[in-house]
């Protein structure tokens, strides 16, 4: 399959700090082979000024494919998500989040076994690799580990990091699938049910990853980890 077209997805909530860098991030990085880039913003009903900053951005950067999308009330960033992918054209895309926290000059790595004929989803993990983690908080590395293991078990993989932002998908595969978790419970949904795609090849590459903590705006929490379980085992143990 010859790529064209990579279609980033990135919700946003409340992240009119650091919206403006991550799309000067993408903007700079040439992707291999000649693929352009298509962004898709989907902003989950900010209350900050991130709509602003959106449109100020697009009115500067005409030269950039942008689709701009405002969800009218809050409904969580897989919800952020589903509005992407549905909007989709590139042949594969990949999620960014709005923050600071993932790389894009990584998306060349996370594209060569695609390119090469070998992929259709690749994971980028933390947890493996020589490139740089910022050290952080104990419990969230035990608990992104136990979900991961967790999930494991229903799916039959041997992924190092399920929760992972960094995931690129064939557009068309991910858009066969019927989508239905609003939240945080889309990284155990997707993963369940892209292993369910006969056939499927499933990539991973180490990443690097610069963390935030709470008090540079993570939102993701314990609540969160409970939901994410619930999720293994709901699409773990139930084919819906």
């Amino acid at each position: 399959m010859r790529i064209t077209k990579l279609s980033i997805i990135i919700p946003v909530y409340n992240e009119a700090r650091t919206i403006h860098f991550i799309l000067d991030k993408i903007k700079g990085v040439n992707l291999i082979n000649g693929i352009t880039k298509e962004i898709i913003i989907v902003n989950d009903c900010s209350t900050d000024d991130s709509e602003r900053v959106i449109e100020n951005y697009m009115d500067i950067n005409t030269s950039l494919e942008i689709q701009y999308f405002r969800h009218k009330k809050n409904k969580g960033k897989g919800a952020a998500l589903h509005t992407g992918i549905k909007n989709a054209t590139g042949d594969f895309l990949v999620i960014q989040d709005a923050d600071l926290e993932y790389d894009p000059q990584e998306y060349n790595d996370l594209l060569v076994p695609v390119v090469n004929g070998f992929a259709d989803v690749v994971y980028g993990s933390r947890f493996i690799g020589g490139k740089p983690h910022r050290i952080l908080f104990f419990w969230h590395t035990i608990g992104n580990k136990f979900l991961t293991c967790l999930s494991n078990v229903f799916t039959n993989l041997n992924l190092t990091d399920m929760e992972t932002c960094y995931k690129m998908f064939n557009t068309k595969m991910i858009q066969s699938i019927s989508l239905k978790e609003n939240r945080f419970g889309f990284e155990p949904e997707i993963t369940a049910k892209i292993t369910r795609i006969p056939d499927i090849r499933i990539y991973e590459i180490g990443i690097s990853y610069y963390g935030r903590t709470y008090q540079d705006g993570k939102k993701i929490g314990w609540k969160d980890g409970f939901r994410a379980i619930y999720c293994i085992l709901k699409y773990g143990l139930f084919k819906i």
